[in-house]
């Protein structure tokens, strides 16, 4: 099973919505992670340092590289607890790299997979 962790800087919500212009990138993240959550061959979680600052204290290698690097290191992406990614979020592609889940982008497909015919 592969563990994908990702540590967020505090924000109020992990949407991208709560603020006055909408966040594309919390938004992607987002809704990767909800599909991440419904596979069983992958473990995902998402640690807001506002509303799970225990995650960031227990876990030494974050918890390392914040002492090093402060907030700037923030967001970083765990995956089976090493660091894949520091100080910006991954991309749909670099998740992919990490779990093997393949996201398809519902505006380029034209039915099940991607009009493959696949299914």
């Amino acid at each position: 099973m592969t563990k994908i962790e990702l540590f967020e800087p505090a924000m109020c919500c992990s949407t991208g919505v709560c603020g006055p212009s909408v966040d594309d990138t919390l938004l992607m993240i987002t809704s990767a992670f909800e599909g991440l959550s419904k596979v069983s061959s992958v473990e995902a979680s998402r640690h807001n340092l506002t509303s799970d600052p225990d995650a960031f204290v227990n876990n030494q290698t974050i918890l390392s590289l914040m002492k090093k690097n402060g907030k700037d290191s923030l967001p970083v992406t765990l995956v089976n607890g090493e660091v894949m990614k520091s100080g910006t979020y991954p991309s749909l592609e670099e998740i992919t790299d990490y779990t093997g889940v393949v996201f398809v982008n519902q505006e380029q497909s034209s039915g099940c997979c991607g009009g493959s015919g696949c299914c």
